[in-house]
């Protein structure tokens, strides 16, 4: 390729970070639990080609350690974070669907087509798999689209103008590509767009008993968690209800993605998608047992309890809830011959869970007492992670 290789991959990693961190934000806005699952996915998904791409700048560029920003590509970058300024939620996944993941898709396609797979071996085997992963998510996110806007008619005209603003900005600034940047200058704020803020209510996916407490013992502690079945019920009901840690894993991504370095973004990311997979784990043992949806509790309290607080707090709380019932596992697991063989299969999502509690709260605690100033908290937060 005649175009410096290190520069368009660097290009890439720019626009999958920024798609990444908008994506992320939007979790907690958007009601269906197959979206918020499926978007827990895709970012984890971008988050690994970013991760790859940029270590592949790295090698190309050694000795040299340093990733500068976006340079030229500034004007373009800032496109992929701008649908996190979008209006509704069918205009952010019609745009995400319609216009920035097939640039990307095609972007790939023509890198892959223009270079050589054997100079450049190590690009096309995590390239061709992003590509695979693009073709993916496009078909996802426009069934998506087409069910919100099904769902939200009154909304079809203002995303649709969104979406044409999005391509007709994309257009001006260039487009990814694998041709040298235009070097467009920022253009402002997109029409249309609604400055984006954090939900102090999740939506939530209305086919599921709406309640704040999913369990009794949540109120009542003496209440027990019981065996055999009901211990396994209690256990797929409180999977289930980690959409809440989906949730706020995607607003704490968002939140300090500027703020902490990308190991902060990639972590966060297969955080997410950890809990993700633990939500589905409950909801289709819940659907196996034959219950329907409108039986099943899905409460607010958790998310609902850090309303109108720094997301600080959010993490906070993912960190609690994470290193507290870690110790009643062993004793759980003899209560059921059954949910021994359960316990088994998720032994290796819990050490993961751990590993990744460990990781970014020291990652965080390294930080905050500089970038994040919540006094009533920075010295519980430093010393927790001092004491891990």
């Amino acid at each position: 390729m005649r175009f410096d290789t290190a520069q368009l991959l660097k290009r890439f990693f720019f626009c999958e970070r920024s798609l990444l961190v908008s994506m992320a934000a939007w979790i907690p806005a958007i009601a269906p639990l197959e979206i918020k699952t499926g978007l827990a996915r895709f970012i984890w998904q971008s988050a690994e080609n970013a991760h790859a791409l940029r270590n592949r700048v790295f090698e190309l560029r050694f000795p040299s350690r340093l990733l500068e920003e976006e340079g030229t590509d500034t004007a373009l970058i800032e496109l992929f974070g701008a649908v996190k300024d979008s209006p509704s939620v069918p205009a952010f996944l019609l745009s995400v669907g319609k216009i920035l993941l097939p640039a990307l898709r095609d972007c790939y396609q023509a890198y892959l087509e223009a270079s050589d797979s054997i100079a450049d071996g190590p690009t096309h085997r995590f390239l061709s798999l992003a590509l695979s992963e693009k073709v993916e998510q496009i078909r996802v996110f426009e069934d998506w689209a087409e069910s919100a806007l099904s769902g939200n008619p009154e909304l079809r005209e203002g995303a649709l103008a969104w979406t044409e603003a999005v391509g007709n900005r994309l257009s001006d600034v260039g487009g990814v590509g694998v041709a040298p940047s235009a070097s467009a200058p920022a253009a402002g704020p997109l029409s249309g767009s609604k400055t984006y803020t954090i939900p102090a209510h999740h939506a939530r996916d209305p086919r599921f008993w709406p309640c704040r407490f999913y369990w009794p013992d949540i109120i009542d502690p003496n209440y027990p968690y019981g065996e055999g079945m009901q211990l396994q019920l209690r256990s797929a009901i409180s999977h289930l209800n980690e959409v809440w840690a989906i949730e706020a894993g995607g607003v704490i991504q968002s939140a300090f993605a500027d703020v902490l370095p990308w190991e902060w973004i990639h972590d966060s990311a297969r955080w997410t998608y950890d809990e993700s997979r633990h939500c589905q784990m409950g909801y289709e043992r819940l659907i196996t047992w034959g219950l329907e949806p409108a039986e099943i509790p899905l409460g607010t309290y958790i998310y609902e309890s850090a309303a109108g607080e720094d997301p600080i707090y959010l993490l906070g709380m993912l960190y609690f809830f994470e290193t507290k019932n870690i110790r009643h596992k062993p004793a759980r697991t003899t209560l059921s011959h059954l949910w021994r063989h359960v316990e088994r299969a998720r032994r290796g999502l819990r050490l993961g869970r751990r590993n990744h509690a460990r990781r970014l709260w020291q990652t965080l605690a390294k930080r905050v007492r500089f970038e994040v100033r919540i006094p009533r908290l920075t010295t519980e937060f430093v010393n927790a992670a001092k004491n891990w």
